[in-house]
């Protein structure tokens, strides 16, 4: 029976429950990238708020330590919770551990805007202890996601629909910058407030610190939403057929949900044998499956590395051009408002269009094709940032800038950025999917974590007397956007080593079929035998 449920599960037609499936998976994917991008949106306000020095020329902003912990502090928890929920998603099943993901992070974001103290150096250090457990929760949502889609989908739309689990996430960024937009103009109009050049403590009224407050709770509303019907998500059949080995109770599962029913004759009741399952530090795996993740790791650490100092500091890249004006000329409202604008345009026009067309196209020329394709694409573009730097900053070229910029996005997310996350969600064996997926994905955001630290240092300007407060002289933006170039020239040569899955079975990738991992005697075949 187990051969055949697989069989089913490969060959099923695309139900009403597998668009559900997306949708339900999909919103952790929303909140995921609405809390850990939503804190680029606020940062420049933190600052105002908790940093300004009274009689300076110029707005407060966060310490160089402050800023590198607030950015960077939910990446060191998500990369924890992709290492421990991606082995235990393989312990203890994928359904068993999907809900406390999401209520970690609802709690997480709640707390986070509720990080309340009489000093800076508290509140910062309240909301960054806050932010490592949403980023934990986050973290643990990876895995579990990619191997949950990857094992009810079938093998002709499997890549699509992971693929658009991970797209949610354009959606989440986009919202984050819609909401921000939302209430900063509301409390623009109802507390309007001068530049800082103009009136420093009329800037920055007192109800300003509520709008950062909110923006950050307000992540726990979707994954909260969502909650119920993830507790009503039946194990996957491949877990509990595979690993758990039921194969009666997965063919159970896969009839309430996929509405395909398998009998079996009461005389030919099987019975699972215990199969030669090697485990993760065994010679046999690193044998067949060790150069695969060295792949699947190594590019999505590279990958990360770029997009997220891209997305983090896209603010710093944006006053860099001057696009944003300097935070003297602004009040605080107006600060936030122009940083959520720019950002909601990049990713209107670049961001949610690339994920998109990954889910259409994933399936029709491959995951290694638009993998390479992405990756090169950004290596070209970043380069056409990085060479004529100069005359990107000039009044006029805004807009090329901003066409140039977009691209860089819609190539990661048409590219890299997707595939990374569905790739490893479908080459590594039943028993090993969801640690194999948290073990690329933490290094991915190993990648994050140098990137949103890295940068903020990195892209400083050379020369001392233009660097930001407290900050020591850089390498500048367009030696920066160099270094992130040859990041996507080495992600396109390491992708080589990653195998296209596209039209193949979980089991074929994986080579679950030629391990006999479900082994299967019948009675009767037994009972001939001692006969």
């Amino acid at each position: 029976m187990a051969n055949e449920v697989l069989k089913r599960l490969d060959t099923a037609k695309t139900q009403w429950y597998h668009f559900t499936a997306v949708v339900i998976a999909g919103m952790g994917f929303f909140t995921d990238a609405y809390d850990l991008f939503c804190i680029s949106l606020v940062t420049k306000l933190l600052g105002r708020i908790y940093y300004t020095i009274p009689g300076s020329s110029t707005p407060g902003s966060l310490p160089p330590n402050v800023a590198a912990a607030v950015n960077g502090v939910a990446f060191c928890g998500t990369l924890a919770g992709q290492l421990f929920f991606g082995w235990l998603g393989d312990k203890m099943g994928r359904k068993c551990v999907y809900g406390i993901t999401l209520l970690l992070m609802v709690v997480s974001s709640v707390a986070s805007g509720l990080s309340f103290s009489s000093t800076p150096s508290t509140v910062m250090g309240t909301l960054c202890f806050f932010r490592f457990w949403l980023g934990f929760g986050i973290g643990g949502d990876y895995p579990l996601s990619a191997t949950i889609m990857s094992e009810y989908a079938n093998k002709k739309t499997r890549g699509a629909f992971i693929a658009a689990v991970f797209a949610m996430q354009g959606f989440g960024i986009l919202a984050g910058g819609i909401f921000t937009i939302i209430v900063s103009a509301i409390f623009n109009a109802v507390h309007h407030s001068p530049a800082y050049q103009v009136d420093p403590t009329g800037s920055l009224p007192p109800e300003a610190d509520y709008v950062w407050r909110i923006i950050l709770m307000f992540g726990a509303l979707p994954a909260l939403a969502t909650y119920y019907w993830r507790m009503k998500m039946p194990e996957t059949a491949r877990y509990t057929a595979l690993v758990a080995k039921n194969a009666q109770q997965a063919a159970a599962d896969m009839a309430k949900v996929l509405q395909v029913k398998i009998t079996e004759e009461p005389e030919n009741t099987e019975q699972v044998r215990p199969s030669k399952d090697y485990g993760f530090f065994s010679r046999e795996f690193f044998q067949k499956h060790g150069w695969h993740l060295v792949g699947t790791s190594v590019c999505w650490f590279l990958l990360d590395i770029a997009f997220y100092s891209q997305n983090l500091f896209q603010k710093d890249i944006f006053t860099a051009i001057n696009w944003i004006p300097k935070a003297k000329t602004m009040s605080a409202m107006e600060e936030v408002f122009r940083i959520a604008r720019a950002q909601t345009i990049i990713a209107f026009l670049g961001t949610v269009p690339g994920y998109w067309f990954t889910v259409f196209l994933i399936d029709r020329i491959g995951r290694f094709y638009i993998q390479i394709v992405g990756f090169l694409a950004m290596f070209v573009f970043m380069l056409g940032l990085a060479f004529p730097y100069h005359h990107w900053t000039k009044p006029g070229n805004h807009i090329g800038f901003l066409v140039m910029y977009g691209f860089t996005f819609f190539f990661a997310n048409f590219g890299p950025n997707s595939t990374t996350f569905v790739v490893p969600a479908e080459i590594f064996p039943a028993r090993l999917r969801s640690t194999c997926h948290g073990i690329s994905a933490a290094d991915g955001k190993a990648g994050a974590i140098i990137g949103s630290f890295g940068f903020l240092y990195a892209a400083q300007n050379q020369n001392p007397a233009l660097t930001d407060h407290g900050y020591p002289p850089g390498i500048g933006v367009r030696n920066s956007l160099f270094f992130l170039a040859g990041c996507n020239l080495l992600g396109a040569g390491v992708t080589l080593l990653v195998p296209d899955s596209r039209g193949k079975s979980l089991e074929e990738m994986s080579g679950e079929n030629d391990d006999e991992d479900v082994e299967i005697e019948t009675i009767s075949s037994k009972t001939a035998t001692s006969v």
